[in-house]
């Protein structure tokens, strides 16, 4: 079994501060819709040595830095070669996954406040 919390006492909100967080819940929801390049991933760039025999890269000028995105695809952990001019888009992608995790996680505390106060209903920000 979990561990219950009550850190936090019940409380009713008031029409006004109900319909605060429940502004911001919808203005956080419209900000995930514009998350479109998430990459759940970490950026990061590396230098390489080549299988050249007299390539300079084994004299310590080495070939890089190329960039490379790390994550998870279908449960294995991999890295992927990130072409220079794809950078810019990759690390605005990891972002926007951070992004993501924020807004979630506010998203959360609102919907928290809400049902301390009785004001968290299932049809949340669905009715007309």
């Amino acid at each position: 079994m979990g561990n219950i919390c009550y850190t936090q006492q019940m409380s009713t909100l008031s029409d006004s501060e109900a319909a605060s967080l429940r502004s911001e819940r919808r203005r956080l929801l419209e900000e995930l819709s514009r998350l479109s390049l998430l990459i759940h991933g970490s950026y990061f760039e590396r230098y390489s040595t080549c299988s050249r025999s007299g390539c300079a890269c084994h004299e310590g000028k080495r070939h890089g830095p190329r960039g490379y995105v790390a994550l998870r695809s279908a449960g294995r952990p991999g890295q992927h070669y990130v072409r220079r001019s794809q950078v810019s888009a990759v690390q605005r992608g990891v972002e926007q996954y951070h992004r993501l995790l924020q807004v979630a996680d506010r998203i959360t505390g609102i919907n928290l406040e809400l049902m301390r106060g009785g004001r968290l209903d299932e049809q949340g920000d669905l009715r007309a």
